[in-house]
């Protein structure tokens, strides 16, 4: 393509084994994939029915993490049969087409998308898709990494490709300084609430400024995770030598003389003065304060000091949109104009892809050193690998946890998406740090408040959603809290 380009057309103009029509579509070669349990399964069943091979086994990698137990002691045993038979079906596959599994009791599991990066296995430039919506969180590495379905991911098994159409493009650059208590988190909860749960939809977004590069690498990949909750199918970033750091002397990561050719490599792998992209949105940062879904969609959202908004001013003169905010009250249970600060809460969780690395579990920490968990609340934590989990707890912060009245857990998806034995009854109310707050997501009838992990921190030790803000400065000694 002629004149500048986006780092997005670049990566796919690197990665097009040919144009398949004058539409937009091409094929696109994949450096890797991460196959989990749960959205593989189908996709080797195919391979099977049509005696085809995989095309390069060392391009995946395989990681149980759906189903899996996250109980405090590490067990093989799944919680049901059907996960039973997922997860031996899952082995079977691994063994048969010669491709590297890490089971629930490999030192390495995790959640794939923490794992991953934790490896070394995803580098600036690549492109990584996957059977899972946020391998977006691969953005933050300099690559660009999309979902894809299990029709895709079994033509990538046999052929290394992907019949691909092309993203329009949108810029979201960030400034300013964020605030007391702002993480990446409040950031993107902010950012969809802006543009809608539809903003970014047949976009590629690529994230840019001054307040970006301000953010740590896992910061980077909380945004990148969470931005398809507005619809993105595919996201980039421009590495940088955060990025480099980051990834030197990972498990997989090139070394000696191949790594300074990565590097200087990489150096070019950032968007052209002048590049024109579809969409173009801006935040300060400074604008964003703590946040918490009130709804059942990650738009549905409001500053912690906020108020449970009207349907009718939610809308903006949609009907739709006030269908939707309607429906959302009836099954949260809320009133327009309840406080959010004012709602108790019976469960708080920290844990998923989007917010359950070590910087995450430091966040939270910080706000329970000195406090205990409120009576009747149900605290869980849960690394989001097992290599977080052991270096949490040599750093002390799982003694923080568990002193704080957390249930400290093995690794896994866990109550993201209630796979497991990690299930809210109809009814229980749910602090957390995962990245969709749908109907059902974390058990049927259960009700989600998404929000950052010192924000789910605040709230288990008060019983109620809770400004992080108030509780800055940690307490000297354990104080007993209540719901009145």
């Amino acid at each position: 393509m002629a004149g500048p380009r986006t780092l997005y057309d670049k990566i796919v103009d690197a990665h097009t084994v040919r144009a398949l029509d004058d539409k937009g579509r091409v094929l696109l070669y994949v450096d890797r994939t991460i196959l989990n349990e749960y959205t593989s399964p189908q996709a080797f069943t195919g391979l099977r029915e049509a005696g085809r091979t995989v095309w390069n086994p060392a391009a995946a990698l395989m990681v149980v993490d759906h189903v899996n137990p996250t109980t405090p002691r590490r067990t093989a045993d799944m919680p049901d049969a059907g996960a039973a038979r997922q997860a031996a079906y899952f082995a079977q596959n691994a063994r048969d087409f010669g491709i590297e599994l890490i089971d629930v009791l490999d030192p390495r599991q995790g959640i794939e998308h923490v794992v991953a990066p934790e490896q070394g296995l995803v580098l600036p430039g690549m492109v990584v898709a996957a059977g899972d919506s946020h391998t977006t969180s691969y953005a933050a590495l300099g690559a660009l990494g999309f979902g894809i379905g299990t029709s895709d991911i079994e033509h990538y098994l046999a052929t290394q490709t992907l019949v691909y159409r092309r993203l329009k493009t949108m810029r979201i650059t960030l400034h300013g300084a964020a605030g007391l208590g702002v993480t990446a988190k409040d950031m993107v909860m902010e950012l969809i609430r802006r543009i809608g749960a539809d903003g970014a939809v047949g976009h590629a977004v690529e994230f840019d400024g001054p307040a970006l590069v301000a953010l740590s690498v896992e910061e980077r990949m909380t945004l990148a995770n969470m931005i398809v909750e507005a619809g993105a199918r595919g996201a980039v970033m421009a590495p940088d030598d955060k990025v480099f750091r980051y990834m030197d002397g990972r498990p997989r990561a090139p070394r000696g003389a191949l790594w300074q050719r990565a590097l200087a490599a990489w150096a070019g792998l950032a968007s052209d003065p002048g590049a024109r992209f579809d969409r173009s949105f801006t935040l300060d940062v400074a604008e964003v304060a703590p946040m918490v879904t009130w709804g059942t969609s990650p738009d549905q959202a409001a500053p912690v000091a906020g108020r449970v908004p009207a349907p009718e001013a939610e809308a903006e003169g949609d009907p739709a949109r006030r269908r939707a905010a309607e429906r959302a009250l009836a099954y949260m249970d809320l009133r327009p104009g309840t406080p959010l600060d004012a709602i108790p809460i019976s469960h708080a969780f920290i844990g998923s892809c989007t917010n359950a690395r070590i910087e995450d579990l430091r966040d939270a920490a910080r706000v329970l050193t000195g406090r205990t968990v409120a009576p009747g609340v149900r605290a869980i934590v849960v690394p989001g690998s097992t290599a977080v989990r052991v270096q949490a707890e040599a750093e002390g912060v799982a003694e923080i946890f568990r002193q704080a009245g957390f249930e400290w857990r093995q690794s896994g998806c866990s109550m993201c998406l209630a796979m497991n034995d990690d299930v809210l009854a109809p009814g229980d109310r749910c602090a957390s740090s995962t990245n969709r707050n749908f109907e059902g997501r974390q058990g049927a009838g259960a009700r989600t408040h998404l929000m950052s992990p010192a924000m789910v921190a605040a709230a288990a030790v008060t019983g109620r959603i809770t400004d992080v803000r108030r509780l800055a400065a940690p307490a000297r000694k354990p104080e007993p809290c209540s719901l009145s």
